[in-house]
């Protein structure tokens, strides 16, 4: 039925060690077993399988002509409740890696027509669910005292500190990207897929490197947190977004203090 091109090659940003990703859909469901087999006839060797096998998508990895390949196997029936369970009406707050991101940039290689119906139908951001999702990112920016933060600075706490800051990472960029009414993708090449976006804090993909790249530790939280108030700065109003203005401010202030 479909055969489309996803990830970066679909994107034209692919370079060369980038694999080749595509989604297969089929008439009708495939056994792994099938799936494998069609890949060997494809030419694709050294294959395998990833994800949890117990779920209707099938997986097959492989390598044709040394480059390596990714294949997501969909019958239609699954295609299409896929496609509706990612629907807005549907948002159940996904954080990063949205199957929506992949489909909207696919590259129909063979199609009966359902790709662009597909595309049309997630090209629709409400203004609502922009708006729940920026509320829903800034959630833990705030109710308790911006000393907290003072705590995973200590020496020793390095992966406390790395879980936090990754946190707010992943809720800067999922404030942004509702900001610009764009589905979350996954967090590789995190400067070519903010780079077009209108709406943003000034160098976000490097003051994001910076943070998780600085040996001092206060100087890493104190960057993480000045790029979360220049994001929340964007922000509608809302509770949560009022509440981390504050908030993020305070700590900044803890954070930047000679007190130390």
């Amino acid at each position: 039925d479909e055969v489309v091109l996803t990830g970066s090659v679909s994107r034209g940003v692919a370079d060369g060690v980038s694999d080749i990703e595509m989604l297969i859909v089929t008439p009708e469901p495939l056994e792994l077993a099938d799936c494998f087999e069609h890949a060997r006839a494809a030419g694709l060797e050294e294959l395998d399988t990833w994800g949890d096998p117990s779920t209707p998508t099938r997986r097959v990895s492989g390598y044709l002509d040394g480059v390596p390949l990714e294949l997501i196997w969909w019958s239609r029936d699954l295609a299409e409740s896929s496609i509706d369970a990612l629907a807005p009406q549907r948002e159940r707050f996904r954080q990063t890696g949205d199957n929506r991101d992949a489909i909207a940039h696919g590259v129909a290689l063979r199609t009966s027509g359902s790709l662009a119906r597909w595309q049309a139908r997630l090209s629709d951001y409400p203004e609502e669910l922009a708006r729940a999702r920026i509320e829903d990112a800034a959630l833990t920016w705030g109710g308790f005292t911006p000393a907290g933060l003072l705590t995973i600075a200590r020496p020793g706490e390095l992966l406390s500190r790395t879980e936090r800051m990754l946190d707010d990472a992943t809720r800067v960029l999922r404030m942004v990207y509702a900001l610009n009414r764009v589905w979350p993708p996954t967090h590789k090449r995190l400067a070519a897929r903010v780079a077009p976006l209108a709406v943003k804090p000034d160098r976000l993909a490097e003051r994001i490197e910076e943070a998780f790249s600085e040996p001092d530790p206060r100087r890493a939280l104190l960057v993480m947190t000045e790029l979360q108030a220049a994001t929340v700065a964007l922000a509608p109003d809302g509770p949560n977004v009022n509440r981390a203005r504050w908030w993020l401010a305070e700590a900044a202030k803890l954070l930047s203090s000679e007190n130390r």
